[in-house]
């Protein structure tokens, strides 16, 4: 597939068949997140990739974390709590390192982290995957951190889902650069 035609085909899928992806198809994938651009080549990525049992062990913690910051929840919203990450066969978590070095700047890190993100996007849809990027308050939550085995102070820049496409969305025309662009010749 021409990385053009990646770019601009590239959809978000929500959903996904539960069907199992192989070892083999995720390596590729976190292959092609490692191949993201960073700053002195300090890979500051960290993948948790959490199938089967995990993603269930996630759906507990996550499910954990609601109750006690909403201890008059029903049952029902602890259960869908606990579902999200059921979602999709494969949820790739992405972390990212803080600097351990005074030449490293934060916003740098975050940045390849974010490009690493990206780069997994592309490649799932160049295998025909299904993937949607979340983040939300999962995302910044200490418990759900703790759990994936992150450091309190180490960001999780998102939750890669990633499974076969259930149904293709209706590929969407997206807005162009023309009104965030600003030219100075």
């Amino acid at each position: 597939m021409d990385v053009m035609d990646a770019i601009h085909g590239r959809l978000t899928v929500s959903k996904i068949k539960q069907d199992a992806l192989s070892r083999e198809v995720i390596e590729k994938l976190l292959s092609a997140g490692a191949q993201a651009p960073n700053h002195y080549k300090v890979r500051p990525w960290r993948f948790v990739v959490l199938t089967g049992d995990g993603r269930k062990k996630l759906g507990d913690v996550m499910a954990a974390s609601f109750a006690d910051r909403n201890p008059a929840a029903p049952p029902e919203g602890l259960d869908k709590t606990r579902a999200l990450p059921l979602r999709a066969p494969v949820v790739i978590a992405v972390g990212v390192d803080k600097p351990a070095d005074t030449k490293i700047i934060e916003i740098e890190n975050i940045s390849a982290a974010s490009a690493a993100c990206q780069n997994i996007l592309l490649a799932a849809n160049a295998l025909g995957l299904g993937v949607i990027w979340r983040t939300g308050e999962w995302a910044r939550d200490a418990k759900v951190r703790e759990y994936l085995g992150f450091d309190a102070d180490q960001h999780i820049v998102g939750f890669i889902y990633v499974g076969h496409p259930e149904v293709l969305p209706a590929p969407y025309v997206r807005q162009g650069f023309e009104d965030r662009t600003v030219w100075m010749e």
